[in-house]
C-alpha cells in the first residue's frame, strides 16, 4: 500500500474568521468530523496561513471519502472557496473547489486504467472556476490536466499555488517543515 493523505484549504486572508469557522464546523457539525455531540475529547486540528490566500488545515480524520463532506460544509460556514486534496496509493489524486456548500469544480488526476477500474467519475468539471479559484494561468491548468501521474499533479500544483499539498496530520511527528508551518488548535 502506498501513501494517502487528504488536506483542506480555505481561500482566505483572514486567520481569525476561518478559526472561527473551524470552531463553528467542529462544535455545531460534529458528525461530519466523525465525532458524536457528546464526546468529551476536543477536535484536534492543524492550521497554517500558507500564503496570502490560502489557510491550510490538517484534522485527522481528513482521508480519502470525508474530505469532500467536511469541504463541503465548511464552505457553508465559512463564504470562502474551499479546496479539498486526495490522494491514494500513488493512484489517485482528487481536487475539488467548494463554495456555498456545493461543489464548484473538481478533477481527477490518474491514469487511465485507474480511472476504469475504479469507475471514477467527477462531479462538476468547471476548469474556468478551478483556474480562477488557484489563480493559474490558463496554459498551467492545461498542463496540470494533462497529467497522468498522480504524484506529479501534486507535485506541479504545490508549486503553482504555493500550498503544502504534500500534508497530513498524521506527518507531523514526522516532518519538521511541516511540524514548524502547522499550529496546533483545540476545539
Amino acid at each position: 500500500m502506498g501513501r494517502s493523505f487528504a488536506n483542506l484549504h480555505i481561500k482566505s486572508n483572514n486567520l481569525e474568521k476561518t478559526i472561527e469557522a473551524l470552531r463553528e464546523l467542529s462544535e455545531g457539525h460534529a458528525k461530519v468530523l466523525g465525532r458524536n455531540e457528546a464526546q468529551e475529547t476536543k477536535a484536534v486540528m492543524y492550521i497554517s496561513q500558507s500564503n496570502e490566500n490560502w489557510i491550510s488545515v490538517l484534522h485527522d480524520y481528513f482521508v480519502w471519502g470525508t474530505v469532500k463532506k467536511i469541504g463541503r460544509t465548511l464552505s457553508r460556514l465559512t463564504g470562502e472557496p474551499i479546496m479539498t486534496a486526495g490522494y491514494m496509493n500513488e493512484e489517485i489524486f482528487e481536487l475539488s473547489i467548494f463554495a456555498d456548500g456545493e461543489i464548484q469544480a473538481e478533477r481527477i488526476l490518474c491514469g487511465p486504467w485507474t480511472r476504469e477500474e475504479y469507475e471514477l467519475q467527477e462531479e462538476r468539471l468547471h476548469d474556468n472556476y478551478l483556474r480562477e479559484v488557484l489563480d493559474i494561468r490558463k496554459e498551467d491548468l492545461d498542463e496540470l490536466l494533462g497529467m497522468t501521474s498522480p504524484e506529479q499533479a501534486v507535485d506541479r500544483l504545490s508549486e503553482l499555488v504555493g500550498l503544502p499539498l504534500w500534508s497530513d496530520s498524521e506527518w507531523l511527528p514526522y516532518e519538521a517543515e511541516l511540524n514548524e508551518r502547522f499550529i496546533q488548535h483545540e476545539f
